[in-house]
């Protein structure tokens, strides 16, 4: 239930996003644009409130309850760049608006882009291992959330790989060619 309720909370908030960004663009209801737009961390809530509730009432952790909290952790830390990324060019595509910048891809400020992508999935994160585990002390029962330390440890190792090649490009910038 849990796998499903992620694939709904994904699609509920690119769903939210291009309504606020329908209302605000198109529609011209900036209103009902924020409306849409704030509400996309309320899916955040809904998964974790429906992630406590089904461990609570005896599930064993799985990798579902698992990716649920680094749903969230990615959503909260990356939310706001997803929504800046798509109003741009829904901006562009529908009112008029400059062609998206692709950012820098080469040098120093590239450099900067990738340890600010870092920072981002280092807070990421911060938020998801916290809840996982938060959810393991709030369960209280090893045995039955023990695959969230390992999905926790897991997620450890790919931050340090990410770490590796995002500071890289500090030490060894990307050269024009």
């Amino acid at each position: 239930m849990i796998g499903l309720l992620i694939i709904a909370c994904e699609i509920g908030f690119w769903a939210f996003i291009l309504l606020g960004l329908f209302f605000r663009y198109i529609a011209n209801k900036k209103k009902i644009s924020l409306f849409f737009l704030a509400a996309t961390p309320v899916l955040d809530l809904v998964l974790l409130i429906a992630t406590a509730i089904d461990l609570h009432n005896g599930a064993t952790a799985d990798t579902f309850h698992g990716l649920a909290a680094i749903y969230i952790g990615v959503s909260i830390a990356f939310g706001s760049r997803m929504i800046k990324w798509a109003d741009v060019r829904f901006a562009h595509r529908f009112a008029g608006g400059p062609k998206p910048d692709k950012g820098p891809r080469y040098g120093k400020e590239h450099a900067k882009k990738e340890r600010e992508g870092w920072i981002r999935h280092f807070a990421a994160w911060v938020i998801g291992a916290g809840l996982l585990a938060g959810l393991h002390l709030f369960i209280g029962d090893f045995e039955r959330t023990q695959s969230l330390l390992r999905i926790a440890s897991a997620w450890s190792i790919i931050l340090a790989i990410d770490f590796i090649y995002s500071f890289s490009f500090t030490i060894f910038p990307k050269k024009t060619p």
